[in-house]
């Protein structure tokens, strides 16, 4: 155990050496060493600090004599669990800035100014990674476990129970009248986005980065959770064609995937099991307009709208929603615009014969915390957004740069959504179509509103009454649940919001006003906290093998 000031020493130590490399190690090295072996497990990496020194420099008195060090057999693999080796990062100027990498592909521009050190991971031997993990399968199980156990929600007493596994729930009745389903929301990690921001990966093993290490594991996680949808993100298209979808089909799924617009590889996909449900319809939405300035950016959705099996009504009906919202934290106003967009094609979607809508769930990567206006305008139904910066729309930072207001409206005319989130239909005038039916702006006779005059309003609204399935805190402690980590933070981005059904305990007032039954929270798969993630070394690590959490929901179809 090393001394209180070597420890604190330790903490934010980082060696710069010249070109010619000192320390001869079996595998390729940054010019930078961190070393983090005494800084607490739940602690955010300091930021690199340059120093310079001479050829002849030496260790630190502490470290021992030089010669011992130097004769010592000393290797990479015997150190990546204490200490951590990694590139210096230019790109990144602030934690909540995107990366140049992203900006450069935004602009259509290639990044020509990376170091030839720093190498696609996908080019290097991935066939170690492979060879590593079958070796510690013939020697016992992977180090360090996410304990995640399973919530019943008792709906009498307004409480949550524990239990070990699903088989323990004494909820069910049974009936065949009832209809239950388990849904996954879960970022995937696409392989291409990691190496673009190997930054945010300091902290794992390179072997654990590969593909090849990663898709095993990832599938192995959807076979043991083994929901009846799955709501993924971040699926890169090349895998999904080669891999993703023809293993999800032998395990009784049926997919449908949309890929983001423009140059970006990967997109969202939403799987469902056969025996559980039949395909309706499938609607994807791009949210890249190009007569639009404001909504330039690639991101994508998709809507389904599912028929249950074996229900007792025919004309029963599910929608499910899946979105990956913008990153960029100082880009509230084209966030609200594409979940406005999203909103308004699931209400072309979502109704029924006699109106009302049938029962929904969003799932996806919002990029944003609980508590932000964005959250609180899908929870709530509601926002007022005069006077609200940009920056502060998705809480993603606590203090954003630049505090440029919110325009009212938010988006143009011209994209044909009103402020209510639901498709406009153009009104025309009386003396040319006298007697006639309004047309519609889409082919189909969904819930859309027309509108005649519509005043600039800073009020944005939506029909639907949403709650969420998770609490984001944890009741006893105050601590915030956790769906995301990497080296740069550790937060919730990642919902499963659903319309909740009358006797539902997170029931929303006015839920019966708008929708034929609804769904009912049977149980969740339980959180953790940021201190637990940095036990296994955060995310991804040897079991997990995405910077992402799955979410995990069972609900019962209720009908009104």
């Amino acid at each position: 155990m090393l001394p209180r000031h070597v420890q604190r020493l330790g903490r934010d130590w980082i060696t710069h050496w010249n070109g010619s490399q000192i320390l001869a190690l079996n595998s390729p090295v940054s010019s930078c060493m961190r070393w983090a072996g005494h800084y607490p497990p739940w602690a955010s990496f300091p930021l690199p600090i340059s120093a310079d020194f001479s050829a002849n420099w030496r260790f630190h008195p502490f470290f021992g004599p030089w010669r011992q060090f130097q004769n010592s057999n000393w290797h990479l693999d015997n150190y990546t669990q204490s200490c951590c080796f990694h590139l210096p990062n230019p790109s990144m100027k602030s934690e909540g800035e995107e990366p140049l990498t992203k900006k450069r592909k935004l602009s259509g521009q290639d990044d020509t100014s990376i170091p030839e050190q720093q190498t696609d991971l996908s080019n290097q031997k991935e066939v170690s990674c492979l060879s590593v993990a079958q070796n510690e399968e013939k020697h016992g199980s992977k180090k360090g476990t996410i304990k995640r156990h399973w919530e019943y929600i008792c709906q009498q007493s307004k409480t949550v129970k524990t239990a070990k596994n699903k088989g323990s729930d004494q909820s069910s009745t049974g009936s065949e009248a009832t209809f239950d389903f388990t849904v996954m929301s879960y970022n995937i990690l696409s392989q291409n986005l990691l190496e673009d921001n190997s930054h945010l990966y300091r902290h794992c093993r390179q072997r654990l980065l590969f593909w090849t290490y990663r898709f095993p594991n990832i599938l192995q996680e959807i076979k043991e959770l083994d929901a009846d949808v799955l709501c993924l993100q971040e699926v890169q298209e090349d895998h999904y064609r080669t891999e993703i979808k023809s293993s999800l089909e032998s395990l009784g799924y049926h997919c449908e995937y949309k890929m983001r617009t423009g140059r970006k590889p990967d997109g969202c996909a939403i799987c469902f099991k056969t025996s559980k449900f039949s395909l309706i319809s499938s609607n994807p939405v791009e949210f890249f307009r190009r007569d639009i300035p404001l909504l330039d950016r690639d991101n994508v959705g998709l809507v389904l709208l599912l028929q249950p099996r074996f229900h007792c009504k025919a004309s029963a009906a599910i929608c499910i929603a899946n979105t990956h919202l913008l990153y960029n934290p100082r880009r509230g106003d084209i966030k609200l615009t594409q979940l406005a967009m999203l909103l308004a094609e699931i209400a072309s979607v979502a109704p029924q014969k006699d109106g009302s809508f049938c029962p929904i769930i969003i799932c996806g990567d919002f990029n944003s915390v609980p508590g932000s206006p964005l959250y609180r305008f899908i929870k709530e139904g509601k926002l007022n957004y005069e006077g609200l910066a940009i920056g502060k729309v998705s809480g993603q930072e606590q203090f954003p740069r630049g505090q440029r207001i919110l325009s009212i409206p938010i988006w143009p005319k011209k994209l044909g959504i009103s402020q209510n989130c639901v498709y406009e239909i153009k009104q025309q005038p009386k003396e040319e179509n006298a007697g006639e039916k309004l047309e519609t702006a889409k082919p189909d006779n969904t819930q859309e509103i027309v509108i005649a005059s519509e005043k600039s309003s800073s009020k944005l609204r939506h029909h639907f009454k949403l709650s969420s399935v998770y609490s984001h805190y944890f009741p006893e402690t105050g601590i915030p649940e956790v769906t995301t980590c990497h080296s740069r933070s550790a937060v919730t981005v990642d919902y499963i919001f659903y319309s909740a059904a009358n006797d539902d305990t997170a029931d929303q007032p006015g839920a019966e006003d708008s929708f034929c039954g609804g769904l009912k929270l049977l149980g969740r798969l339980a959180l953790v906290t940021e201190k637990d993630l940095w036990t296994v070394n955060g995310l991804p690590n040897e079991n997990n093998s995405s910077d992402h959490l799955p979410l995990l929901a069972e609900f019962r179809l209720v009908e009104r």
